[in-house]
């Protein structure tokens, strides 16, 4: 990972046109090769980026300071250096991705085992399926043998729906796999996750712990 601390300003030009005036602002280059500008506030999210696969160019001679990030539309971030602070390299190797805590790791285990949870003829390709970016919760084909993502979690908010769109943008690159879509399973869905993961295309799969368990409701029952 490349960290750059800089005056710059920015200029995004695709399907919409932004600016940024300039200011001091943190430059991060990924090896996956995205690029993202960040300001010192906003916690994570950066105040604009271009996601892989791009390019990177540094200018030279009269366009020396000027960073020109193109992605394969063909859009571009152009980002004009006026002072470089800071600018260091820095390996981190390959992550180990998020460990879950171990009721999410049960239900991952548990769905695998009963994964007709998810509809009737569905079969399990497996768990823990490695992406370039961290490993997919559990794999599989519906009744139909279309490819099936599923993301799980105890609780299920919109940084979970958008790691899961992450993952299905690099799965459907995979001729072997593509096309394929993707479930938001959890114990609860926040009413926003579901809204975002809806507006993708994304199903959502409420899971019953206690049911997959195989532990029966102790409420009174007349039969």
């Amino acid at each position: 990972m490349r960290l750059v601390i800089a005056r710059c300003s920015v200029d995004y030009a695709g399907r919409l046109t932004a600016h940024l005036p300039s200011a001091p602002r943190l430059i991060l280059v990924k090896a996956d090769g995205s690029v993202s500008i960040h300001a010192d506030d906003r916690a994570y999210k950066p105040l604009n980026w271009m996601s892989p696969p791009c390019t990177l160019k540094e200018g030279s001679g009269d366009e020396e300071g000027v960073w020109t990030v193109v992605n394969k539309a063909g859009e571009k971030l152009i980002i004009t250096m006026e002072e470089v602070l800071h600018d260091s390299s820095h390996e981190l190797g390959v992550d180990p991705g998020l460990i879950k805590d171990g009721v999410e790791a049960h239900l991952q285990e548990l769905l695998a085992d009963r994964i007709e949870t998810l509809g009737e003829g569905y079969t399990l390709i497996r768990r823990e399926y490695m992406t370039a970016i961290g490993p997919v919760d559990i794999l599989c084909r519906d009744a139909e043998g279309r490819t099936v993502a599923v993301e799980i979690k105890r609780r299920g908010e919109i940084d979970g729906v958008e790691q899961l769109t992450r993952y299905l943008e690099l799965l459907n690159r995979d001729p072997h796999l593509a096309p394929v879509r993707g479930v938001f399973a959890a114990q609860e869905i926040k009413p926003q996750a579901r809204v975002l993961a809806t507006d993708r295309g994304i199903g959502c799969q409420v899971l019953d712990y206690d049911a997959m368990r195989g532990i029966e409701d102790d409420k009174l029952r007349l039969f």
